[in-house]
This record gives C-alpha cells, sequence and structure tokens, in this order.
C-alpha cells in the first residue's frame, strides 16, 4: 500500500472578553468566597451584567497582574468564586477576568 498524505487544514479563532475591578476594600477569601460579576467592569467601562459562559475554551483569573491557577476559581454568569484559597488581597489590587471562546472553521 502506498503512503498517502491528508492535508487537513483547520483554522481557529478566538474572541476574548476582559473584566476588571479594583479592590475598594480588603476582601478576605476563603473556600467559596464570591465576587459577583457586577463588582467587575467590562473593556468600554460599563459594569458588567454577567459573565460569558464559555463552552469551547477557557478562563483566565489575574491577581495583580499575576495569573492563578485554574483550580483555584470557578466563574458562573453571575460570580466568581474561589476554591480551596485562604488569604486576604488587599484594597486597591486589580482583579482582571478574561473569558476566551475559540470556534473552529474547516
Amino acid at each position: 500500500m502506498a503512503l498517502s498524505i491528508i492535508n487537513i487544514n483547520v483554522n481557529v479563532a478566538g474572541t476574548s472578553t476582559r473584566f476588571f475591578d479594583v479592590l475598594a476594600a480588603n476582601l478576605t477569601v476563603a473556600d467559596g468566597t464570591t465576587i459577583p460579576v457586577a463588582d467587575f467592569l467590562d473593556d468600554s467601562g460599563t459594569t458588567a451584567t454577567s459573565f460569558p459562559i464559555v463552552v469551547n475554551g477557557y478562563y483566565n483569573f489575574y491577581i495583580n497582574g499575576v495569573l492563578q491557577e485554574g483550580d483555584s476559581y470557578t466563574i458562573s454568569a453571575t460570580q466568581l468564586t474561589f476554591n480551596g484559597v485562604t488569604g486576604t488581597i488587599t484594597a486597591g489590587t486589580p482583579l482582571v477576568v478574561e473569558a476566551v471562546e475559540l470556534v473552529t472553521q474547516t
């Protein structure tokens, strides 16, 4: 049998939506602590009403510019929830949520 080469061409397009919050007061974090979506602003500076539900992609969460481990938080349409972490995040610390959705195009 002769070798045949199959060329598969798949393009992937992505969209990224970001949300920003600068803590007004210290935030004591324990397992299950939540931050409501309304505490965040979207890219246009408008108060966020919901986080996008990502089906084919991922979320990134940054505290003071540092990417957090994926298992340390979950995101729903209405809030960000801390999982299994404890500590205090001081007032003035920036928080950023990034939702990335990927779409394949053949």
